[in-house]
């Protein structure tokens, strides 16, 4: 067995090879650039080694870099981690000429089945059912036009060396084929530093459903059965879970059998993934293989019990599988939830900044359910322009798939990060939306369910109730610490108030307290009553409390008159006033937003790209207006209503700020 590994990665995926390896006995080397110097995979590592600037294209991409970084530190094996050099037959080539263990695949199944085009026309050669589209590389926007019209639109416009979502993009017309062609073009070329495109159809109301397989390199090889991925965003999996909730176990047979053939097919020996697309009858069309590591494999070891890094080692160290197909059980159900840095209320754009508080709920393992978060950050850590948003994975498993949702809400719940903007909200959203629960999620589930963007969730009357009752009673107990602080007369509780009113949501309810030792029962107006117990004191950032029995999970900020509270994908203000400040509240004026319609925001940190209208142009509604540029993807902002361009403030190569002005209009 090795003695030492290099992993030439970074970030989340970094720090779980390490523990895999630390687990194994084996020393870790990680390699970083300039924004990583204080990055978590740096501290885990038992060496680590600076390869160069933040850009990746000039540091974690560059083979020369790291091929020094092994020398220097006398690795014997490199594990590639996703992303970066994980697919490129280049850096393979390169170990192997060192005399390094590349612990992935043969470079000969890289190429074969790296390459998204060759890889398709293998397939087809080998019978396996594909997508229609055009094989040949594409030239120019022009001609991708002519392609996708020959094809027939909508079209998936997407990069031979493509991978996690960049060089991608659906086309419905012309005008967006040509310039999906182009965003397409550079985000791989930035990316992989390869620009081939090609094109397929888009397969409507698809289910997004990938096998897992490992082979070794004695013949040996096995499918660890499904994930159902389909719950994406601009072509980037967002939530995922195993098994999927669709796939009956014969198909699920004749899936994890076609993905095995194909990769004894290329001698494939490592962890790969065979992806398909699998249509509401249940056929399935393969898409592409990734001859690497897949960010969601944790949910597949949750679901049988390997540890696919470890077996990656020790096939790359030329041991045998140590299990056969029958081997491989299906216990439980598992989800992961991936926590990006972004917006969900800016359209699910990129956030950088620090992390100024980063608590992931403590990990758990038990018969009964399992909680699992892996992460490359930390509370006081930088969240960089440079790389994918993605900063942690949370994964729960349970028996069932209805228990491994709840599992998940809580766990969302008791997340807590500040500092920048994230996906929680949305993500807990997901986790109550009722078609998510049924199980009956297409890849078009985003855009169908949040056609206008995620805009926060509204809570049902029995949620608030909950809320408000649980508001009330962590309002008594801030009376009574102010109380105590005060020194208002020795019977600090007798002399707080009984009565209150709670607002949130624009629902009033009018409450009353009569607490115990063992906590309070709020009675309402109409006569319910609720008991609510918590430990929480005033401060505590996180309420963890219990409703009438059911567990409620509060991340708690402080307003004037009552809190921020944030719970199940909702962002609430709810303010709690004794009845006379209720009434005088109600005769307050709302404070009105700034209007901002005539002006052009950026909506995130990025680089601005180009800018594709000039003072004095009259613009159309959806026209392109500019392209900015952000964690390696291109974002194309346009007019949302027709309009003359009045000044522009902005042009290529500006580096811009949230809600910094690019342009304005008359």
């Amino acid at each position: 067995m090795f003695k030492k590994i290099l992993i030439a990665n970074r970030g989340e995926i970094a720090c779980r090879v390490i523990k895999s390896a630390r687990n194994m006995g084996i020393k870790t080397v990680a390699i970083y650039s300039d924004a990583d110097r204080d990055a978590l995979h740096v501290r885990m590592a038992d060496e680590a080694v600076h390869i160069g600037p933040a850009p990746a294209n000039q540091s974690y991409i560059v083979i020369d870099n790291v091929m020094k970084a092994i020398r220097d530190t006398g690795a014997e094996a490199v594990h590639p981690g996703y992303g970066f050099l994980s697919e490129n037959p280049k850096f393979a080539e390169a170990l192997e000429a060192e005399g390094v263990a590349f612990v992935g695949p043969p470079k000969g199944a890289i190429e074969a089945m790296g390459d998204k085009i060759t890889s398709k026309k293998l397939a087809q050669e080998a019978g396996v059912s594909t997508v229609p589209g055009v094989m040949g590389l594409i030239e120019d926007a022009e001609e991708a036009v002519k392609i996708s019209r020959e094809i027939g639109y909508p079209v998936m416009i997407k990069a031979s060396a493509g991978g996690g979502g960049k060089g991608m993009r659906i086309a419905w017309d012309d005008d967006e084929a040509r310039e999906g062609f182009q965003s397409s073009k550079n985000e791989a070329a930035s990316s992989f530093g390869d620009d081939r495109i090609f094109i397929e159809k888009f397969v409507t109301q698809p289910r997004h459903i990938e096998i897992q397989v490992l082979c070794d390199s004695h013949g040996g090889g096995v499918y660890l059965h499904e994930r159902e991925c389909s719950i994406q965003r601009r072509n980037q999996k967002v939530i995922e879970e195993a098994p999927s909730p669709f796939l009956d176990a014969d198909t699920r047979k004749a899936m994890g059998e076609q993905a095995l053939a194909l990769a004894h097919a290329v001698d494939y020996a490592s962890a790969g993934t065979v992806e398909f697309i699998v249509d509401g009858d249940k056929n399935f069309y393969f898409l592409e293989m990734n001859t690497r590591l897949q960010v969601e494999h944790p949910v597949t070891e949750l679901i049988t019990g390997v540890d696919l890094v470890e077996q990656m080692i020790r096939v790359a160290a030329g041991e045998k599988l140590p299990f056969t197909q029958e081997d491989i059980a299906l216990n439980g159900w598992a989800i992961e939830s991936r926590l990006y840095a972004e917006d969900p209320y800016r359209g699910f754009l990129p956030s950088i900044g620090r992390l100024t508080r980063y608590r992931p709920p403590q990990e758990t393992v038990s018969d009964t359910a399992k909680v699992r978060n892996d992460t490359g950050v930390f509370e006081g850590g930088e969240i960089s322009m440079y790389y994918d948003p993605m900063i942690a994975k949370l994964c729960t498993w349970a028996p069932t798939r209805a228990q491994a949702i709840e599992e998940m809400r809580v766990a969302l719940d008791s997340f807590e990060v500040e500092g920048i903007g994230h996906n929680l909200p949305f993500l807990s959203a997901v986790m109550d939306h009722p078609k998510f629960v049924a199980g009956e999620m297409t890849t078009a589930f985003i855009a169908e369910e949040y056609p206008d963007g995620f805009n926060g969730v509204t809570l049902p009357e029995d949620d608030l109730r909950r809320i408000a009752a649980a508001a009330a009673a962590m309002h008594r107990v801030g009376e009574i610490r102010r109380a105590r602080i005060s020194g208002r007369m020795d019977n600090h509780e007798r002399h707080v108030g009984r009565d209150w009113v709670v607002t949130l949501q624009g629902e009033r309810f009018a409450v009353s307290i009569d607490a115990d030792h063992e906590g309070a029962s709020v009675n309402f107006e109409d006569g319910t009553q609720m008991r609510v117990a918590s430990d929480w004191t005033p401060g505590n950032p996180l309420a963890v409390l219990d409703v009438d029995g059911a567990p409620l999970v509060l991340k708690v900020g402080k307003i004037s008159g009552g809190f921020h509270l944030r719970t199940r994908g909702a962002d609430l203000k709810c303010h709690v006033r004794t009845p006379r400040q209720a009434e005088l509240a109600a005769l307050m004026p709302e404070k009105e937003a700034a209007d901002t319609s005539k002006l052009l925001l950026c909506p995130m940190p990025g680089l601005i790209v180009k800018v594709d209208v000039a003072e004095g142009d009259e613009v159309q509604e959806g026209q392109a207006l500019c392209t900015v540029e952000a964690m390696k993807m291109e974002n194309i902002l346009r007019a949302e209503r027709r309009g003359v361009v009045a000044k522009i403030n902005a042009g290529a190569g500006d580096s811009l700020g949230v809600d910094d002005v690019i342009m304005e209009f008359e």
